[in-house]
């Protein structure tokens, strides 16, 4: 059983910063790559950016240049650094990793608001 534990996540003011994590119950480096996706309320669920057990790093188009995700493997987390941050960055973040089969954690809610 893997779990994934993202903490992080609160209101911050439009052009703020904010650090993402997501803990993993397992080693990073079992898994083929990890994710982090959001979801914003009435909006399909979106990949923001990817990490593979390459280093390898992807982004979407909207965040990139802005976001970017990293790892500790001592700690066996994952974090997406958010800078400039903009009130369509609003959404639920989520973590995912994939080993065989798709990992989810539960989410932390950003918020980004004057």
């Amino acid at each position: 059983q893997v779990q994934l534990v993202e903490s992080g996540g609160g209101l911050v003011q439009p052009g703020g910063s904010l650090k993402l994590s997501c803990a993993s119950s397992r080693r990073l480096f079992d898994f083929d790559y990890m994710a982090w996706y959001r979801q914003a309320p009435g909006k399909e669920r979106e990949l923001v950016a990817t990490i593979y057990s390459s280093g390898t790093a992807t982004y979407a188009a909207s965040v990139k240049g802005r976001f970017t995700i990293s790892r500790d493997g001592a700690k066996n987390t994952v974090y997406l650094q958010m800078n400039s941050l903009k009130p369509e960055d609003t959404a639920v973040y989520l973590c995912r990793a994939w080993a065989s089969q798709p990992y989810w954690g539960q989410g932390t809610r950003v918020t980004v608001s004057s």
